[in-house]
Formats: C-alpha cells, structure tokens, sequence
C-alpha cells in the first residue's frame, strides 16, 4: 500500500485520495479568446512525463483539502507533498532518497 504524506493530515493511506490531474496549469487569462484549437489544448494537452511529475490531489475520505505532489511516474513513488500555492520543491534524487 502507498503512503501519501498530506501536508495537513500527515501519512495517510493512498485509497483515501484522488488524483486530480497535472499541477501548475495556468488557467486563460481570457478564456472566450481562444479558438478551439487552443482550449483543446488547455483542456487536454498535458505533458505526460516519464519521471517525476507534480500532480494535484484531493484528500477525499480526509480532509477534503487540495495539495500537490512529486511522484515519480515510473516507480509510483512520492517523492514531496506541498501545500497548494506554495512553489513547486526540488525533486529528490532516487539513489539520494534511499
């Protein structure tokens, strides 16, 4: 079973989150300025890294609250848990975090 460490509620076990999709997606200044082309891309465009990724997350069966994490994509491991506005961590090394 995974861990996921919410930044409000400490270790918490994975089946009480949801993932919400890739972090640090800035929303269109002016939405109705877009053509369909490029708010397709907004809405479904997403980088799809192999490696590490920030992702949002919801405490669903917990808190309730938002946060954002590292995970690594290919290990499934998180690798940091933030808070929601705060700026995005560096990611720490795999042979450092063993």
């Amino acid at each position: 079973m995974l861990l996921i460490d919410c930044p409000f509620c400490g270790p918490r076990a994975e089946t009480e989150f949801r993932c919400g999709g890739e972090a640090h997606i800035a929303r269109p200044v002016d939405p109705s300025a877009l053509d369909d082309v490029a708010w397709g891309d907004f809405l479904y465009m997403r980088s799809n890294t192999k490696g590490v990724l920030a992702e949002r997350w919801n405490h669903v069966h917990g808190c309730g609250r938002w946060f954002n994490a590292l995970r690594d994509t290919v290990s499934d491991r998180f690798l940091a848990c933030y808070r929601s506005g705060e700026p995005r961590p560096d990611p720490v090394p795999a042979e450092a975090a063993r």
